[in-house]
């Protein structure tokens, strides 16, 4: 019975620290958020009343350098297909420090008048 109460808590502690591992993205190098900002491009589908478009993107980079889109937040509705149009599986030349780091990008365009 000891041991499986020590084996049920071991097993706790790993889980603990494995969840908590996966689920701390990072922000993004200067390097890598220019190259991203250069790969958006400056049109953003600008709402009708709106000067500006504004959205956090989480997203990693996989094995042959590309970006992999994996939530879009927003306000604007058609900020999150643009953004994965423009930025899903787009080669860049910036390598990510560790292989399947997570990255928190906070975006914010204004538009041009």
């Amino acid at each position: 019975m000891k041991n499986l109460k020590i084996l049920v808590i071991a097993f706790t502690l790993f889980a603990m620290n494995v969840s908590a591992a996966v689920l701390a993205p990072v922000k993004p190098t200067t390097k890598l958020r220019a190259e991203i900002v250069e790969l958006i491009g400056p049109n953003c589908p600008y709402e009708y009343d709106k000067n500006e478009c504004t959205a956090e993107v989480l997203f990693t980079v996989n094995t042959k350098g590309e970006i992999i889109i994996l939530s879009v937040i927003s306000p604007n509705v058609k900020a999150e297909s643009y953004l994965k149009s423009k930025l899903n599986y787009k080669k860049i030349s910036v390598r990510p420090t560790k292989e399947g780091e997570l990255y928190l990008l906070p975006l914010r365009m204004i538009k041009d008048s």
